[in-house]
């Protein structure tokens, strides 16, 4: 009787377990739709300046427009399309009206246009705030003697263009360049979140099944 006390003990802790990480999953599926449901609205709403001073936590992804002169010199981060295209994405300076500098991507050239000349424009842009999230300790390091990123560092390109650690991604450039423009979007944010739910709530019940059946076996060994 103790053992099958102690068995259905460890088994209902196991269980109680599994159910509270199915739930916890529930919570952050709501979590993540609410915030993709934020983030869209960001991207979406109708443009403003860029704010004098920024933030991660206020700023990201807001629509903001700034007219200024492109810069000439360029950094290039590798990046593939959703279409397996490889090619570079064309990070330069914006300097606006009122003397400030802000990091611009303005989009993708294909590998073949990396070092196509650019020459410098008055512009205006619509885009909006980021703050990538790439590259971890695995991520190559700039390669540069070729001008060859591998993710957009924020800290790196400010220092190697002059500029404050503010990045605009382009949706449009006026007038038109030959760099595509790359609208960031709410895409790519991953929410997985109900996939891991399913996965913990199907361990549930394997494990109850398993239990309950194990338990049998032993009671019926026992009473044998």
């Amino acid at each position: 009787m103790q053992r099958l006390i102690f068995l259905s003990a460890i088994g209902g802790l196991g269980l109680a377990i599994l159910l509270g990480l199915g739930t916890w999953q529930v919570q952050r599926l709501a979590w993540k739709a609410d915030l993709l449901e934020v983030i869209q609205t960001r991207i979406a709403a109708t443009p403003v300046d860029v704010p004098l001073t920024p933030s991660e936590a206020q700023d990201r992804y807001r629509a903001v427009t700034a007219a200024g002169e492109l810069g000439t010199q360029e950094l290039h981060v590798f990046w593939v399309t959703k279409e397996a295209e490889t090619g570079y994405r064309v990070i330069s300076a914006l300097e606006t009206g009122d003397g400030r500098r802000l990091l611009l991507d303005q989009g993708f050239v294909p590998a073949a246009d990396k070092d196509t000349r650019r020459s410098s424009a008055a512009v205006l842009v619509t885009g909006n705030l980021l703050w990538p999230d790439e590259g971890d300790w695995t991520t190559p390091a700039p390669e540069v003697d070729t001008n060859i990123l591998y993710a957009r560092d924020l800290a790196y390109m400010a220092e190697q263009l002059g500029t404050e650690p503010v990045l605009i991604v382009a949706r449009s450039i006026t007038p038109e360049t030959s760099v595509t423009p790359q609208a960031v979007t709410a895409e790519g944010i991953p929410n997985n979140h109900l996939q891991y739910a399913i996965t913990w709530f199907s361990l549930a019940f394997i494990w109850a099944a398993m239990t309950a059946s194990f338990l049998w076996r032993s009671r019926a060994k026992s009473e044998g």
